[in-house]
């Protein structure tokens, strides 16, 4: 394997979209061959995923074998429950010593056990833990690496245009930190969604957000609640999984997930309304993207009422 990352071939696992946006920064970085496979491709809703392939350069390939056949550095960006599917899928046909990067929003104890997977197949897995929401800062979000390989790792990811930095050499440190700042921040997001909806069908939605603003006067509460709002409504699924995850990382820790549950459901909840078509066609320029929660919220009121 060459000791330059930009000459490797790199292979995205789920092309969704932070597959895309990795692609698209990797490509902007000057690596030459970057592949992808998803499992949405050879189904209704993989026109998308082939328009910004051909765009960007990216081949498509037919399965989690032949991209781990075929990369140096596999990425692995899919949903939460498909984590350890993932691993056993790709571990086959890895390269002997290839990098397998797990992006994964998973509990500790799937990491541990999708790393055991990598490691006897001959390849080297290092978790991987995305600290904040990708889109803002796209391929330099910071990003905490875990397991034996990520001191390894770390710097030649720096070479591919990553901010990552070692969390420990220990497998499951790192998902543990993203996992309980999870429980705050996606919590505080499905908590928001519930108060400022509720506090709207009772006409106090003002006399709450006022309040808010007295008791933690450094957020905008009302530009904070319309990011919750786009973001929950588009990406509900992928987070509903993520707070379960969230929440088995909660119960390994002998605790109730009492709040990581309830996220879960509030997030699976907006996903259903989405699917139903409430907040709008789904990929439309107007789909999650209202200024003013209020618009949002009172769709989900009138779908409540009918």
């Amino acid at each position: 394997m060459s000791a330059k990352p930009l000459q490797w071939s790199i292979g995205l696992v789920g092309y969704g979209e932070v597959g895309r946006i990795l692609a698209e920064d990797l490509r902007a970085r000057g690596v030459g061959n970057i592949l992808a496979y998803d499992v949405k491709l050879g189904t209704a809703q993989d026109a998308p995923l082939r328009a910004h392939a051909a765009q960007y350069g990216v081949r498509l390939m037919a399965d989690h074998a032949a991209l781990a056949r075929a990369a140096e550095l596999v990425i692995s960006a899919v949903t939460a429950d498909q984590t350890v599917a993932v691993a056993v899928s790709s571990a086959p046909t890895l390269k002997p010593d290839a990098w397998f990067l797990d992006f994964n929003s998973a509990s500790p104890n799937a990491k541990i056990e999708a790393a055991a997977i990598i490691d006897a197949a001959g390849a080297r897995y290092v978790e991987g833990a995305v600290m904040t929401s990708i889109p803002p800062h796209r391929i330099r979000v910071p990003l905490l690496l875990g397991g034996p390989g990520a001191a390894e790792l770390a710097p030649l990811l720096t070479e591919l245009g990553f901010v990552a930095r070692v969390a420990s050499e220990k497998l499951g440190v790192a998902s543990a930190t993203k996992m309980c700042r999870s429980v705050m921040i996606k919590g505080l997001e499905a908590m928001v969604i519930e108060s400022f909806t509720a506090a709207r069908a009772y006409g106090v939605e003002d006399a709450v957000v006022a309040s808010l603003y007295e008791t933690f006067p450094g957020i905008d509460w009302e530009k904070q609640g319309a990011y919750f709002f786009q973001r929950v409504i588009e990406h509900g699924r992928r987070r509903a999984e993520e707070m379960r995850e969230v929440a088995q990382t909660v119960r390994e820790a002998g605790l109730a997930p009492c709040s990581a549950a309830g996220s879960a459901e509030r997030d699976a909840a907006m996903a259903a309304l989405a699917d139903e078509g409430v907040f709008g066609a789904r990929g439309s320029t107007e789909f999650a993207r209202s200024a003013d929660w209020r618009v949002e919220a009172d769709r989900i009121i009138a779908r409540g009422r009918q």
